[in-house]
């Protein structure tokens, strides 16, 4: 559904982001990115979903196509209405706004407004809570509220492929279980997806591939099962010692890792 080939981004015609990037995502597979901060992880979603423009950065090499068709010069809006939505980092809610207006917003591209109800319908039935508070103030939810319904809004256009860049990031370990049992349905029914993580165990945990990205170029790729009994990501990932148990971070050697992947 999405193949990335020699990707490259840039930001402001000097910072060169995402270098020479390789990525596919089948059609009904969900696909995790993982890496570090600072490795090219959001980078990559904002430059396929267009949104990329906003922050002075480009395309500047290779092609990306999204169900067969290049796309590396497509605004959002046309991606959009092609299948294709992003669930940026943050959790960027309108805050003055209710949760039913926020949802609305998403479904603007609904061809009627018999469409729109249904898909409102269909969201409200995957996230109960955001139904019981639909008619709360956006700014005033919880961060894994506000992440339900950032991840319902985006659904509410009906994507073919839902690309989301840190589903877990400063929630409860008990909202993440929830956010990605969410995810492992949305998967069940057919949606294709895309996580961008730094929490290894929770993406690896939906997802069918895993590919491993440090300074803008993929150093790892594999099956999500061959990825979870990897040495170097059970460590440096999963923080697991060869024997599965919870290893300290100061007896990690950075080096080996390095040597082994990009040596």
């Amino acid at each position: 559904m999405l193949a990335l080939n020699n990707f490259e981004v840039m930001y402001n015609e000097v910072i060169l982001a995402v270098k020479g990037l390789n990525l596919e995502v089948a059609e009904h597979r969900c696909v995790a990115l993982l890496g570090a901060n600072g490795a090219g992880k959001s980078t990559t979603l904002k430059a396929v979903s267009g949104s990329i423009k906003t922050e002075d950065g480009q395309i500047t090499g290779g092609t990306a196509d999204f169900c067969g068709k290049r796309i590396n010069d497509l605004p959002t809006e046309a991606l959009l209405r092609d299948g294709l939505a992003l669930v940026a980092e943050g959790r960027r809610v309108l805050p003055h706004m209710t949760v039913e207006q926020n949802l609305i917003v998403g479904g603007h591209i609904c061809a009627s407004g018999q469409i729109m109800r249904h898909n409102l319908e269909k969201v409200y039935g995957r996230f109960p809570l955001i139904k019981r508070l639909r008619s709360r103030q956006a700014g005033y939810l919880s961060g894994g509220e506000q992440q339900m319904l950032v991840i319902g809004r985006a659904l509410m256009a009906d994507p073919k492929l839902l690309m989301i860049d840190e589903p877990s990031l400063g929630l409860a370990p008990m909202m993440v279980e929830q956010i990605y049992g969410t995810l492992a349905m949305l998967k069940a029914e057919g949606l294709t997806l895309l996580i961008v993580e730094q929490n290894a165990g929770a993406a690896l945990s939906v997802a069918d591939h895993c590919y491993v990205m440090e300074n803008g170029r993929i150093v790892l790729d594999g099956s999500a099962k061959e990825m979870s009994e990897n040495e170097d990501v059970r460590e440096f990932y999963l923080g697991l010692d060869s024997g599965g148990e919870k290893k300290s971070f100061r007896n990690i050697k950075h080096y080996r890792r390095r040597k082994r992947w990009l040596g």
